[in-house]
């Protein structure tokens, strides 16, 4: 069967996923629906701990019984978010959608890199997962960057609503096309999956995977420390513009930017693997990290939003490095399972982040919050300093 049409399938599903323009306003609907900085934190804290009780268990079934079936699931409940939000007015109105959302998340995390990693397998293109997977993050940009700008201008002469209208309508087209994905088929052989590794298993195969590999324990404890700290700028940037006094109508083009520049790190991780090793990748982007967070938290002015273009700028090779170097070394079976501990452990920092951040932000509004993620990535820098010397590639 050729599988090259998976591809094509999932860039164009990571467009509608991401074409969105609710996002490029959320957090001024959530606030004009009466949601404070220490609610939106307590949803997503709900959101987060979602994804910790069901990542692992939605990553074995996708192992199990097919990552299609996941993906569908997840866009399914995509859609129920819009529809909900459209009408929400009460706290756990959000709770629900963060609920749903964290359910979908989790769903799709290890299902969508296991479904790509295995269709470029079996077309003897393994190796070029990490040149394929920029190029869905750099769709998947691209996409909400155009429903940023759109967003913007259509929130300022029409309001808030309509973007979640139209976001709705983008969400039932990514159902559509998860349906027309075609299920990779289990390593060639005729064993059924249920056959293969008991659900029971599942949980210790991958904890002695990573007790086996401490190496891919401290890379992928990096793609959690830095996509937890980038959370925070997607989640929060509008807060932090509007406290700069920047007027919404300019916000699709600031959305755009911080995402724009995340594209060159997303295209060119590959080609950085050749030049450089994957410690001294990694501890360039955390350093930039501690720098740029701490002169985000302190500065409160108009060239802090240059620390945040700059952190996005080198945030964008995360993703490929990490997952890359994750897949490259997990067997075919387990591969959704054991990514969606990857999903898991982020989650799980992101938790005890969120704690933090809500209260400082709380105290010294979302300056303080910054400044809380500024102190987190430094501390994880010079751990993973000592830590990783041992990585090389």
């Amino acid at each position: 069967m050729d599988y090259t049409a998976n591809l094509r399938k999932l860039y164009a599903l990571r467009f509608f996923s991401s074409l969105i323009p609710a996002y490029v306003i959320e957090r001024l609907f959530w606030e004009e629906r009466g949601m404070t900085i220490q609610m939106v934190v307590y949803a997503e804290i709900i959101y987060a701990l979602t994804i910790v009780l069901l990542e692992v268990p939605t990553g074995m079934m996708a192992d199990k019984w097919g990552r299609k079936k996941m993906l569908m699931l997840s866009a399914l409940l995509g859609c129920s978010e819009f529809a909900i939000l459209i009408f929400a007015t009460e706290f756990w109105h959000f709770a629900l959608v963060v609920f749903l959302a964290g359910v979908s998340r989790s769903a799709s995390s290890g299902s969508e890199n296991a479904l790509l990693y295995d269709s470029l397998m079996l077309q003897g293109k393994a190796s070029s997962f990490e040149k394929q997977l920029g190029g869905l993050n750099a769709i998947d940009f691209v996409s909400a960057m155009l429903a940023a700008l759109c967003g913007s201008m259509l929130a300022g002469r029409f309001g808030l609503e309509l973007n979640y209208w139209i976001s709705l309508g983008s969400a039932l087209i990514a159902l559509l096309l998860t349906i027309l994905l075609i299920e990779p088929a289990a390593d060639g052989d005729d064993t059924p999956a249920e056959e293969a590794i008991p659900f029971k298993q599942y949980v210790a195969v991958s904890l002695r995977f990573f007790g086996a590999n401490p190496n891919v324990s401290i890379v992928v404890l990096s793609g959690m420390a830095t996509g937890t700290a980038i959370g925070f700028i997607d989640e929060f940037w509008q807060l932090y513009a509007s406290r700069l006094k920047i007027p919404v109508v300019y916000f699709g083009v600031l959305s755009a930017v911080l995402m724009l520049l995340r594209l060159p790190g997303n295209l060119l991780a590959h080609a950085l693997l050749r030049r450089f090793s994957y410690r001294t990748l990694l501890i360039s982007v955390t350093a930039v990290f501690a720098i740029g967070f701490t002169y985000t938290a302190v500065s409160k002015d108009y060239i802090s939003l240059l620390a945040m273009l700059v952190i996005c700028l080198f945030s964008g090779v995360m993703e490929p490095l990490v997952t890359g170097y994750l897949h490259h070394r997990i067997d075919s079976s387990m591969r959704a399972t054991i990514d969606s501990f990857q999903s898991l452990g982020l989650n799980l920092v992101h938790i005890l982040a969120g704690f933090g951040f809500g209260y400082f932000s709380s105290r010294y509004d979302v300056f303080g919050g910054y400044g809380f993620i500024a102190l987190m990535c430094s501390a994880f820098l010079v751990w993973f300093i000592v830590a990783s010397r041992k990585i090389k590639q």
